[in-house]
């Protein structure tokens, strides 16, 4: 796993939500490709959110808790471990620490 991304240009505005509890910037590399660098704060409730397009989310530090969809399953992401999201799906986050990752849109 590469410690930084190279060549890339970075949106100025921050996308906020939850009120602060999920902050990230969109890079797009030089290739166009966009990501998302970004942090989740620990928060009391899980927080919900909506895919457009299929993404990869790699966990860079920290520990969360994901439920993708209607699924019952919930699975424990730490340092290190990535999940797909499939394209037009809902899913929670929670954490009761931060979190650093990276959402690539596949």
């Amino acid at each position: 796993m590469s410690e930084q991304f190279n060549f890339v240009s970075i949106k100025k505005k921050a996308n906020i939500h939850f009120n602060g509890s999920s902050i990230s910037h969109v890079l797009i590399l030089k290739d166009g490709t966009k990501k998302t660098l970004g942090v989740i704060l620990p928060s009391e409730h899980p927080l919900t959110f909506k895919t457009h397009l299929e993404e990869r989310i790699e966990i860079i530090s920290g520990r969360c808790v994901v439920q993708v969809g209607d699924q019952s399953k919930v699975s424990t992401y730490s340092s290190g471990d990535s999940f797909i999201i499939p394209p037009n799906t809902e899913f929670t986050i929670q954490s009761d620490g931060v979190v650093d990752y990276v959402c690539h849109f596949e």
